[in-house]
């Protein structure tokens, strides 16, 4: 627990104000760094929209979800890390309404955001299997923990090839956003102070992440509201606010590759909390300490991931709000997959 903080709900959801204010404002600053580093090593904004801001921002949901499993909350640990990657989703139907030219996924079309999208839904389909598969555990780890680590890489792998040496092209439309490569462009001494704000910036939001996760705990307990309640929509929410302020910022800097880098690439990331809590928690496999409620929402985020693959392959132009199919169909699945949540809790 934070030092001081007293089992009071009112200190928590206090706690939970503060951290969600901090990282909301660094998010801004971090969208800014992330930009200029893409300038300065003379890359794409996808690749550092995914490794860069994706991993920074998503470091508090990290840290929760990790202190969440060192404390023996199984469910508040999966729930944290599985919802945040359904709510940063929706978080990119939000960033898709703040771009008003089109649909951002036909817009920012890229092989790399195919790719991303793809790696997603069967990195996702490794919990599902280890919760739903019969229990095993090496050293208390269940092993597709250590497989989700090696699929990782070898997304990161066919990635950055896509990068370097694309097999795929979009059709290219008045609306396509085309991302020039352009040499780098870095100042004297320019690159190791913007590395040092990044990881300064990237620290702070750990920070909060960490009160975020005691502050849950505190409201888990001093509340009807359970563990997976808690986590899927009142942990994973605000420290996925990093991602909707990023993605924001970004779409309307017109950096649109690297708002859907960050959404998609942040995912696959947080899909890794799973591994590092299974490794924190010291009660056995992550995967069976858990109720069914998280197999109900990693399907429910599998099927939210496909859809926006469907809908980055179909590229559809202009819909309701200026928004795709994609995007509704999205925001309709989420808030149906929290109402059984809850009903179920």
């Amino acid at each position: 627990m934070i030092p001081f903080l007293p089992d009071d709900l009112s200190v928590a959801f206090g706690v939970v104000a503060v951290a969600a204010a901090i990282i909301g404002v660094l998010g801004v600053r971090l969208t800014r760094e992330a930009e200029r580093l893409a300038e300065v090593l003379g890359v794409g904004q996808a690749p550092v929209g995914a490794l860069v801001l994706g991993g920074m921002t998503s470091l508090s949901g990290l840290v929760t979800s990790v202190s969440a499993a060192a404390a023996g909350s199984g469910d508040l640990a999966v729930s944290n890390a599985v919802g945040g990657i359904a709510v940063q989703t929706v978080f990119l139907v939000v960033a898709d309404i703040f771009y008003r030219r089109a649909n951002l996924e036909h817009a920012a079309a890229a092989e790399t955001n195919l790719l991303q999208g793809a790696m997603l839904i069967c990195l996702l389909a490794l919990p599902l299997f280890a919760l739903l598969g019969p229990e095993l555990a090496v050293w208390q780890v269940h092993p597709v923990s250590p497989l989700l680590v090696a699929a990782y890489i070898g997304g990161l792998y066919l990635t950055t090839q896509a990068e370097d040496q694309p097999r795929w092209q979009p059709v290219m439309t008045g609306e396509t956003q085309r991302e020039r490569r352009q040499p780098a462009k870095r100042g004297p001494g320019e690159l190791a102070p913007l590395v040092l704000r990044i990881l300064a910036y990237g620290l702070c939001v750990a920070l909060a992440g960490y009160a975020l996760a005691q502050a849950g705990a505190v409201i888990s307990a001093g509340t009807a509201i359970g563990d997976t309640a808690v986590g899927s929509i009142l942990t994973a929410t605000t420290t996925s606010l990093p991602e909707l302020v990023t993605a924001v910022a970004a779409v309307r800097r017109g950096a649109l590759s690297l708002a859907v880098g960050d959404i998609l690439g942040g995912n696959c990331f947080d899909v890794l909390f799973l591994s590092v809590a299974d490794a924190a928690y010291r009660k056995g496999s992550l995967y069976h300490a858990v109720s069914s409620q998280q197999g109900m929402l990693l399907t429910m985020t599998i099927a939210m991931s496909g859809i926006l693959l469907l809908g980055m392959i179909r590229r559809e132009r202009h819909g309701i709000a200026n928004i795709g199919f994609e995007s509704a169909l999205v925001v309709v699945i989420y808030v149906a997959g929290m109402a059984a949540i809850l009903l179920h809790g």
